[in-house]
């Protein structure tokens, strides 16, 4: 089965949540269109307070429905667009994915995956207990984030919920995804 966008959001606030959009473009260079995330710079305010300069590599924020499901097993009713992201996939494994992959997304948008999202306490806002739950340990007892990658956009172009999403892998040596 192809990995597919389920759902997209944006929302030219500083919200938390983001509303589902029957649609959203992308912009290369700045990220998604009329989203308060949206620049060449970084523009999420933890960031700007240290350094406005630095460049924007959390333009665009896909999360895996099927972290969704896991949630839900645990007792968080957590929907699309809940917790920030732009794009909602299914049947891709984000997490295990390069820094440096290319997401190519409908006909037109190309993503590169720049690293992984850094869940903060804003998620214990939305259902107290949600930080924790998106945060694991792996067998060698390192941190796992969960909640989905950042990414920028190299080709824009217009996503819809049902695009299909394909992967370019990066040349050379595969380094694994950071939090950025």
């Amino acid at each position: 089965m192809p990995s597919k966008v389920l759902a997209v959001h944006s929302s030219a606030n500083y919200t938390m949540s983001k509303p589902s959009q029957a649609s959203i473009t992308l912009v290369a260079g700045l990220g998604v269109e009329n989203d308060a995330h949206n620049g060449v710079t970084v523009k999420h305010r933890s960031r700007v307070e240290k350094d406005p300069t630095q460049p924007n590599l959390r333009q665009v924020h896909l999360i895996h429905s099927e972290l969704f499901d896991e949630l839900r097993e645990k007792g968080f009713d957590v929907i699309p667009g809940m917790m920030g992201e732009n794009v909602t996939t299914v049947d891709i494994d984000l997490l295990a994915l390069p820094t440096g992959a290319l997401l190519h997304i409908g006909d037109e948008a190309v993503v590169e995956v720049t690293g992984l999202r850094n869940p903060c306490a804003q998620l214990d806002g939305l259902i107290p207990g949600l930080m924790k739950a998106v945060l694991d340990r792996d067998d060698a007892g390192e941190l796992v984030r969960k909640a989905g990658v950042m990414s920028i956009v190299i080709n824009g172009g217009e996503i819809i919920s049902g695009d299909e999403i394909s992967i370019e892998m990066p040349m050379g040596a595969l380094s694994p995804l950071k939090p950025v």
